[in-house]
């Protein structure tokens, strides 16, 4: 998932309130046709009804942080999810099952679990936007992901025009995907989150966050240290939010680590011979996690490569594409994705995805 820390309201930075560019933490995008506030599940299910009414297009937005617009903008209705709101559904001795509003700023979310010592979502610290965006691309980090906790998810079925529940068993979780990317059909309204009550962290999987905490691999930690310690990695990445930083306009990660079946691993080692072992991990399947930003700094394209009119890597993070000048266009933003992927397709053999949802523009 993208990784910068955003509260959805990013709309206050908007000159021009039709653009979507107010709305994003890239600080792109054109005009809306014409852009609603929902701030409740009801009314988020009224604007969509509202909108298939006047036979308008819909895009859901909420954080804005995990998305890309096209310099022409979206020609419907651009609805705002601005929900809030969590309440504990059930409970046992062990754990805690807690429901959260689409709207609910992710950050405030993780920081009040752990405040309540609620385990489960520690090292999920500073992930963008908001809660209802986590199950659509099964959002994960530091080696946690919410696909591990997830229980349901309330949704409007634009199909059915009817509300109802996706079992976490049929969302279709898989790396940095679910039923809903990509989909139309659904509205998240609210997602249920099953944790741990403890004092302590999960496993420590990640082995960074492991040196960052000074402790082994597998260990368990006072979850407010592990939020502290995730915090501070992903700061000195440019992953958290400051105005006064440019390498943080941007979405995150623009490209997921790509999967290789294991002739396509041989082949990369094959073309990366005098650069040694390629950082890796294994998938299911026999499959095998490559690092995207090994491949991106390999191919040529280190931290601070500039694109066009001001849009360049992060000076921090190879992984993020960014708006430095803050007066860019997305075309030029994509013009860059587009040369990294084509130049690590050709010296690597290796396809690079968009982790983002790109809206009116392609890469």
């Amino acid at each position: 998932m993208s990784d910068v820390s955003a509260h959805p309201a990013t709309e206050t930075r908007a000159a021009d309130p039709t653009r979507l560019a107010g709305y994003t933490t890239l600080c792109l995008g054109g005009p809306a046709g014409r852009i609603e506030t929902a701030a409740s599940a009801e009314e988020i299910v009224q604007k969509v009804q509202q909108a298939r009414r006047r036979d308008d297009e819909v895009l859901i937005l909420a954080g804005g942080s995990n998305v890309v617009v096209g310099d022409a903008g979206f020609p419907g209705t651009v609805v705002l999810v601005r929900s809030r709101g969590l309440r504990v559904v059930a409970e046992d001795a062990d754990t805690v099952t807690v429901r959260v509003e689409a709207g609910e700023p992710w950050d405030d979310l993780v920081a009040a679990t752990v405040a309540n010592g609620w385990s489960g979502l520690e090292c999920l610290s500073g992930i963008p936007g908001s809660a209802g965006a986590t199950p659509i691309q099964n959002v994960g980090a530091y080696g946690q992901e919410v696909a591990e906790t997830i229980t349901g998810v309330q949704v409007y079925d634009r199909v059915q025009e009817s509300l109802g529940r996706v079992e976490a068993a049929d969302c279709g979780f898989a790396y940095r995907s679910s039923i809903f990317k990509y989909s139309e059909r659904w509205v998240v309204l609210s997602v249920d989150f099953r944790l741990a009550r403890s004092p302590l962290s999960g496993p420590v999987r990640y082995a960074e966050l492991a040196r960052a905490l000074g402790v082994e691999p597998g260990d368990a930690v006072p979850l407010a240290d592990a939020r502290a310690a995730v915090l501070r990695l992903r700061a000195g990445k440019g992953m958290v939010l400051d105005a006064a930083d440019p390498d943080t306009r941007s979405v995150g990660s623009f490209f997921t680590n790509p999967v290789l079946d294991g002739e396509a691993y041989e082949l990369l080692r094959g073309r990366a011979a005098d650069l040694g072992e390629p950082p890796h991990w294994p998938g299911a399947g026999g499959t095998v996690k490559v690092s995207a930003a090994w491949l991106i700094d390999k191919a040529g394209f280190a931290k601070g490569h500039p694109g066009p009119e001001g849009v360049a890597i992060s000076s921090k993070h190879t992984l993020a594409l960014t708006n430095r000048s803050g007066t860019a266009s997305t075309a030029a933003l994509v013009a860059l994705a587009r040369d990294i992927r084509d130049g690590v397709h050709t010296r690597f053999g290796v396809p690079l995805h968009p982790e983002p949802v790109l809206v009116n523009c392609a890469v």
